[in-house]
């Protein structure tokens, strides 16, 4: 039961099906523990996967390398590098390439590219041999780096040195790399050469790219090719509006809004969770649901007059819609990551590290306005947004503005 819900996107499941395993006093193996440890780190429940360990350690599992590789997976995917460094040091002899692999993609997801990569090199120096997936967790660092050449490099010796035939998600991370870095047109020209026929997923990479840095034409080329193998995508949608927004082409904007409502399409709601003191609380944006609303937004109006003194102006150009410009403020500050960011400052005890978990991308204003509150408030932040971590401290954040 545990695997058939781990296997299906169901983590809360897992964890209610453990819960009732411990309360008839039936002992987990290490194949139990794995499942759950997964599930912790698909819903980023790290105070959930902290307990977890400490049962690790005390029904003596610790010397399990499924489990500890779990472990390296679930503080990576839960935005803690070091205590997933931590077990990856102490497996020593007993790591394997799954060991390997698990803290390269960890590091790479997390904004520590650099890490990643030299991770990589002492991994092939302790002769080691990289799996397919080492390789995505290598090829993804240079993308979320900027590493175009580097990645180039790594790809070339995918194939020579270790005879990986490279996939659709590798072939995918090129596109990624070379869009993310601005190079949209060697984008295209890679897809439409590539060996293997380009999925849904590589096209709206490159769409997600043309969004980026307004490359409307190419976009219009990826959405046509949406349109046929992924008809009703409530993201590809998105994109294209923000491209539309980006450029300034409000009126197909508005078509394309109606298009959606005509076609039922619904665009996922953002979302954004903390994590304080064993609960799990959810925000959208401008919600006001929440039972201490009014101190949550007398928070976000002390916030937003200290990011001012601190020298902070909006970039109402990250909001793709029509209005004011006084309105365009008032919908950045009200993002629902500002809202759980309030009520964590409002309920956590100062020093806390501060764990967001974002179901879409951050948007660029949001990144600004992140970094500068945890150098305001001396609070490190870490946000985990639908393609990466940001880990924010000290009015910096690990992704270097890139990402």
């Amino acid at each position: 039961m545990l695997n058939s819900f781990a296997a299906n996107g169901r983590p809360n499941e897992v964890l209610t099906v453990f819960r009732d395993m411990l309360g008839i006093d039936f002992e987990p193996d290490g194949f139990t523990i794995v499942s759950v440890l997964t599930a912790s780190a698909e819903i980023g429940a790290l105070a959930l996967g902290r307990r977890l360990h400490v049962y690790v350690v005390k029904v003596g599992l610790v010397d399990n390398s499924h489990v500890s590789n779990a472990l390296i997976d679930l503080y990576a995917k839960c935005g803690s590098v070091s205590d997933a460094r931590k077990i990856f040091d102490v497996m020593g002899l007993g790591r394997t390439v799954v060991s390997w692999t698990s803290l390269i993609v960890g590091l790479a997801a997390n904004g520590f590219g650099k890490e990643a990569l030299e991770l990589f090199s002492v991994m092939e120096r302790e002769k080691l041999v990289p799996t397919e997936i080492t390789m995505v967790g290598v090829l993804y660092a240079c993308s979320h780096c900027g590493l175009v050449d580097d990645g180039f490099k790594y790809f070339d010796r995918m194939k020579d040195d270790y005879s990986i035939v490279p996939r659709i998600e590798h072939l995918g991370c090129m596109v990624d790399l070379l869009g993310r870095a601005g190079r949209v047109e060697e984008a295209y020209n890679y897809i439409i050469t590539m060996p293997l026929e380009p999925n849904a997923v590589v096209w709206r990479t490159l769409l997600g790219a043309c969004a980026m840095h307004k490359k409307l034409e190419l976009g219009k080329v990826a959405w046509a090719r949406l349109v046929e193998l992924d008809p009703g995508h409530s993201g590809d949608y998105v994109l294209l509006s923000n491209l539309y927004a980006a450029v300034g082409r409000w009126a197909d904007v508005y078509v394309l809004r109606k298009t959606m409502v005509k076609n039922r399409v619904r665009k996922n709601p953002g979302h954004s969770l903390v994590e304080l003191r064993n609960s799990v609380y959810e925000f959208v944006m401008g919600d006001r649901s929440h039972h201490e609303s009014e101190q949550i937004y007398k928070m976000l109006a002390d916030i937003a007059e200290r990011l001012r003194q601190e020298g902070y102006i909006p970039r109402t150009s990250n909001v793709l819609a029509d209005i004011e410009e006084e309105e365009k403020e008032t919908a950045l500050n009200y993002h629902s990551e500002r809202l759980a960011i309030a009520f964590a400052l409002l309920k956590s005890l100062p020093g806390i590290p501060i764990r967001i978990i974002k179901n879409l991308r951050m948007c660029g204003d949001c990144h600004v306005a992140i970094k500068l509150i945890s150098k305001v408030y001396d609070r490190e932040i870490i946000v985990r947004d639908r393609s990466r971590f940001h880990h924010f401290k000290g009015g910096t954040c690990s992704c270097k503005d890139y990402w």
